[in-house]
């Protein structure tokens, strides 16, 4: 990981944005280190990341196993209109991942009413669109993933959509 963090530095002038170890992510199953490089604007993240010993194999460990080596699992696309964007992509032939209940949007809608937490977006059409909601205090993010865009079952597309989040 860091001969691949020193080549972002010295080839493409990118700088360290976070980085964690394995004793700050990880549970009885899995951990990772992750350094995540950044472009001068900070607009272009590089995350690096590797897996750490657990008990189970983790997603980081399955994919180099599969490869054989280390590559791209998959870019993230920052959108002002997540709705739009996944409306565009799936006009275009794009497949996401829909295997999200609508358990979850109950139980979201029912987290929301207890936050002071105000989502702009129409939570019906996101639950239509199985797009997934994180949200703090502060601000929420909007995603959903692709499913795979190759016959390699792991390279997939991130939507991401950021409100002070």
């Amino acid at each position: 990981m860091e001969p691949v963090a020193s080549w972002y530095e010295q080839m493409l002038d990118f700088h360290r944005f976070w980085s964690v170890d394995d004793k700050m992510i990880h549970t009885n199953y899995s951990s990772l280190r992750s350094i995540v490089m950044v472009d001068f604007d900070e607009k272009i993240k590089m995350p690096i990341n590797e897996p750490a010993n657990g008990m189970k194999k983790s997603q980081i460990q399955e994919f180099c196993d599969y490869y054989g080596g280390p590559g791209v699992q998959h870019i993230a696309m920052r959108t002002e209109s997540i709705i739009e964007t996944v409306e565009r992509m799936k006009a275009r032939g794009i497949e996401f991942l829909q295997k999200i209940p609508d358990t979850y949007y109950d139980q979201l809608r029912e987290g929301l009413v207890r936050s002071n937490l105000q989502v702009s977006e129409d939570i019906d059409v996101l639950q239509r669109h199985k797009i997934l909601v994180d949200y703090d205090d502060k601000g929420y993010l909007l995603q959903i993933f692709t499913k795979p865009i190759e016959d390699r079952p792991t390279l997939f597309l991130e939507v991401i959509q950021r409100r002070n989040h």
